[in-house]
């Protein structure tokens, strides 16, 4: 008895000391179907020069090169790791990293340094995780996981001012000069009131997502000598047309009709092999389904790739992603708005922060479309991204890096992809960082890389 009252009492101290428990004893249905959320104070816990929203490829640079350029920066992250798609996504692979200089030059030498590369493009998620932490905490960046964004407030004089967080810390405020949107989704961007635009520009439907795996049990000759990849473990056109053909005679009815293999280190290997249709990455219901039917699908595919015997009989899921890779969301409105027009004259502009050389990549929208990919008749030329494609238009002292910077569908479709991400997100950290230092907002800033 005395325990139990001993608990009880810490128990009612616990819950008077929290922040929020008084607000949650009250409620106030405003209708039938709003619930009107009581009015809290709700504490700055930092403020400081610049904040990146999100830790993958283009926010771990933003925030590398915003704190090596000197301004006190905060990295903030949904989940327990950095790289976003390539670690918690397992993407394994950086896609048009070829040419690009610094942070992405870095990162691929240290990954090499550390043995964590088979091959130019492929590399071992678990290392990439540890280089991401290394490379921030010695640049000075301060990294907060397991917190995710959830609203933006701007001034009276339109600047983004203060965001806030829900964490285990429960909710709490963020106060900085300059914000840089590195989300994918562009989801601080739309919080804070910018525009945007989502899909195909007739359709209005976005490419299908993508859950990866990580297999084991393949004997990495083999799966060479038998056409399933190349030679130095990175997917061909002809080895995916072959991995496709095993995928069907192993009874599957594949939704992805070039699904891949790239082998990680001899005895590991990626695996893409699905197409999630009709996702909407702002919409949790639809990323939900999406995740299960994309892990039965790859689980499906795996035990009865097994049951075929022959190089299959071993093979065994390692992992799968515990994101799915979103291929496309929000596309905020920025200053300067990159066409399927400027990819195809090949576009130089003066304040170009990426020279991009990956191609449109349009998956099939939908089940009909065949489920493969393709360019939808725009042949890009190696083309530039502005500076001002990566500075908010609706709203100041907001930048976006990644996959949300402005641009429309057929653009997006290049530019998307990883390495231009990394670049994108460097640039937008030394802007910053510039913009702090002489008081100015990132427009006013001149870019010289």
């Amino acid at each position: 008895m005395t325990a139990r009252r001993k608990f009880l009492k810490t128990s009612a101290w616990l819950t008077a000391a929290s922040p929020m428990s008084s607000l949650s004893l009250i409620s106030n249905q405003h209708d039938a179907g709003t619930f009107q959320e009581p009015m809290r104070d709700v504490p700055i816990i930092k403020d400081t020069d610049v904040i990146v929203c999100g830790g993958g490829p283009a926010g771990v640079a933003a925030a590398i090169r915003s704190a090596r350029s000197g301004a006190k920066t905060t990295l903030i992250e949904m989940y327990g790791c950095l790289g976003g798609v390539w670690t918690v996504g397992l993407l394994s692979n950086i896609i048009d990293y070829q040419d690009k200089p610094g942070i992405m030059k870095e990162l691929v030498n240290k990954l090499n340094a550390n043995n964590a590369q088979y091959s130019a493009k492929v590399y071992d998620a678990e290392l990439m995780k540890l280089l991401l932490d290394e490379m921030c905490v010695e640049a000075g960046v301060e990294i907060r996981f397991h917190t995710r964004v959830v609203a933006a407030y701007r001034n009276k004089t339109n600047r983004l001012e203060h965001i806030i967080t829900e964490s285990f810390s429960g909710r709490e405020a963020w106060k900085a000069n300059i914000f840089i949107d590195a989300t994918g989704n562009g989801e601080l961007s739309a919080q804070a009131g910018c525009g945007f635009q989502m899909g195909h520009p007739e359709t209005g439907k976005t490419q299908p997502g993508s859950l990866m795996a990580i297999l084991t049990g393949l004997d990495q000759d083999r799966i060479v000598n038998e056409g399933f990849t190349g030679r130095r473990g990175y997917a061909t056109e002809e080895g995916k047309k072959a991995f496709w053909k095993e995928i069907k005679r192993a009874g599957n009815k594949a939704s992805y009709t070039m699904p891949t293999l790239f082998t990680i280190r001899p005895g590991l290997v990626a695996m893409m092999a699905n197409h999630q249709y009709g996702m909407s990455a702002t919409n949790a219901h639809d990323i939900t389904k999406a995740t299960i039917e994309g892990r039965k699908e790859i689980n499906q595919i795996t035990n009865r790739l097994r049951d075929l015997g022959g190089v299959w009989k071993d093979v065994r899921i390692v992992a799968t992603g515990a994101q799915i890779g979103i291929r496309e969301g929000r596309r905020i409105k920025g200053r300067y708005t990159l066409t399927a027009d400027d990819l195809m004259q090949g576009a130089r502009f003066e304040d170009a922060v990426c020279r991009v050389n990956f191609n449109v990549d349009v998956h099939s929208l939908d089940k009909k479309s065949g489920g493969a990919y393709g360019t939808h008749s725009v042949r890009a030329k190696p083309y530039d991204i502005p500076l001002r494609s990566l500075i908010a238009a609706d709203v100041d002292g907001l930048m976006m890096a990644g996959r949300c910077i402005s641009g429309d569908f057929f653009a997006h479709a290049s530019y998307r992809v990883t390495g231009n991400a990394v670049a994108m997100g460097e640039a937008a950290g030394q802007v910053a960082a510039q913009a702090v230092a002489t008081h100015k907002l990132p427009h006013e800033i001149t870019y010289l890389p």
